[in-house]
């Protein structure tokens, strides 16, 4: 055999061994490092919380089982109150077009379990009841929502309830104006953007420290997960319900994972979930 073939050869093999002590570099670092579990819209899907999304009793669960956090969706009514809700409309009617009366008390919005729908200072005064979980606190918006203003009485209820700190509650948007502001006036918040139409380096650049990605977003871009932790910037993912996912996402290396399926992530995560002790 040539010399220069030789050389080849050793080459390669060298290459290998180091992509492969790479690979199981990074799989010890997967293997050890602790992941937080959300549960989306609370832990609703349990008998105690009636299969009631955004309801208090899915966040009173959320806290009984002490999943790191729960999260929730909140809007602007047209009377410009505050209400915990996930889609635009309620009981047939938009919910920044109607006054905030309507789905406190019209049978129509009632939830699965019989809750109305909340205000968002009821729901807060349900998370002052544990520190174990923290408040997910996602800002809704539309076309006709002044989101500065959102904003403000947002964090006014907070404060009201002892609840504006940083291991309290952490806020996500599908508004980058929104997530702008929160890292202008208040960048110790994590304050996490949820599109996933951009990439972390461009987030950063204007302040805001993290990205909360679709899950198929982030298998489309894995490299995005390095780039925000290289960023010094945290990632979560929504809303992973299957065993497959939830592993991809491990994998990959998140932070934090999103789920209808909380008790599922716990059993995969094991000894590496993170916990708020």
């Amino acid at each position: 055999m040539h010399s220069h073939m030789i050389n080849h050869i050793n080459t390669f093999i060298r290459t290998a061994v180091a992509v492969s002590m790479i690979f199981l570099v990074s799989a010890s670092a997967g293997a050890q490092k602790k992941i937080s579990i959300v549960a989306h819209r609370g832990f609703w899907k349990c008998e105690a919380a009636g299969d009631a999304e955004n309801s208090i009793a899915s966040l009173r669960e959320a806290q009984k089982i002490a999943v790191w956090g729960s999260e929730f969706d909140v809007h602007h009514t047209g009377d410009r109150k505050l209400l915990v809700n996930h889609d635009n409309t309620r009981g047939g009617k938009e919910i920044e077009l109607t006054e905030l009366d309507f789905f406190t008390t019209d049978e129509s919005c009632l939830l699965k379990n019989g809750e109305h729908p909340s205000t968002l200072d009821q729901y807060l005064k349900q998370g002052e009841a544990s520190d174990k979980t923290i408040l997910v606190f996602e800002f809704k918006t539309s076309k006709n929502c002044n989101e500065d203003m959102l904003v403000r009485k947002s964090v006014r209820s907070l404060k009201n309830h002892g609840l504006f700190n940083p291991s309290r509650v952490m806020f996500i948007s599908g508004s980058r104006h929104i997530c702008e502001v929160i890292a202008k006036k208040y960048p110790q918040f994590t304050n996490q953007y949820l599109k996933g139409d951009i990439a972390p380096k461009d987030l950063k650049a204007v302040g805001i420290n993290g990205i909360d990605y679709r899950y198929l977003v982030l298998r489309q871009h894995p490299e995005w997960v390095a780039e925000a932790h290289a960023l010094g910037m945290s990632v979560n993912c929504w809303t992973v319900n299957t065993a497959e996912d939830i592993q991809e996402m491990i994998d990959l290396g998140v932070d934090s994972i999103t789920t209808n399926e909380p008790l599922l992530v716990r059993d995969i995560l094991g000894s590496r979930e993170l916990l708020n002790l």
